[in-house]
């Protein structure tokens, strides 16, 4: 065996990406990832100039595109994926990483908030893969896959301690996400596309400030690093899956949350 390039090994350069709820939080953070890493990034998000306002900010790190649109709409999809296949012709790199969660109290938890969560967080996610395949397969090679990226969270691997508040929709849906990512890897496979799911413990966004604020003491000493999660943390194993180096990883959901899910089993 020769000498290992371990420059090309996590080298982006002329790479495509599509990161859905690119605007903020885990999204950002692997947007800004990608593009550091040589990709060209579009990102989605709802609301227009939330989604235009973040990539002109991560535009200083590379070339990204805002294409805001409400994913959930087939419409939608369709659309972004003409642009992608009209300026581009393929997509090496599928984050699917728009998400939404609801808390409530078991006796008061709603049936709609639970379908919204679901749509979103299950049903979209095969939606997204299943409608972006043709450009994921275009990209693909089979000693340089394609990849798709599925944000899960711990809390589909354990349950968590809160009291009073429920968010029982969020973490049967997490936990759908680590299967069907398991699902969709004997699919997409031989088609020369790898798929992954990531699960994340806390990092700091808009969906956790109020945690932070309520909990962030606690947050840090459940972990068995002693600390939350950083961008870095979260770029980094994204850009792992998504280059040469992470080519023969397929199926696997990864957690990276400093241990809390152990600490919490063995608690």
């Amino acid at each position: 065996m020769g000498n290992l390039d371990l420059h090309g090994l996590f080298n982006l350069n002329d790479k495509v990406a599509l990161v859905t709820g690119g605007s903020r939080g885990i999204g950002y953070m692997i947007a800004q990832g990608l593009l550091q890493a040589g990709a060209k990034v579009y990102i989605t998000a709802r609301t227009v100039d939330v989604c235009q306002q973040a990539a002109d900010e991560l535009s200083q790190y590379g070339p990204c595109e805002a294409l805001p649109a409400d994913i959930n709409d087939v419409a939608a999809r369709q659309e972004i994926a003409a642009h992608i296949a009209s300026h581009d012709g393929r997509l090496d790199i599928l984050v699917n990483n728009a998400g939404t969660a609801w808390g409530d109290s078991y006796e008061n938890y709603s049936v709609e908030a639970f379908d919204k969560v679901l749509q979103l967080n299950v049903s979209t996610v095969f939606a997204m893969t299943r409608d972006f395949t043709p450009l994921l397969e275009a990209a693909g090679k089979k000693s340089d896959p394609a990849s798709v990226i599925n944000i899960g969270s711990m809390d589909g691997l354990h349950i968590p301690q809160v009291h009073g508040i429920g968010t029982y929709a969020y973490t049967a849906s997490k936990a759908a996400v680590h299967h069907l990512t398991r699902h969709l890897a004997v699919e997409l496979g031989p088609k020369h596309i790898t798929i992954n799911a990531i699960a994340p413990g806390f990092f700091r966004s808009k969906m956790t400030e109020k945690i932070f604020d309520n909990f962030g003491d606690k947050l840090e000493s459940n972990s068995l690093l002693g600390r939350v999660g950083e961008p870095e943390d979260i770029a980094g194993l994204a850009i792992y899956l998504s280059s040469r180096a992470g080519a023969y990883v397929h199926g696997a959901v990864i957690p990276v949350d400093g241990g809390t899910v152990i600490n919490h089993q063995h608690s």
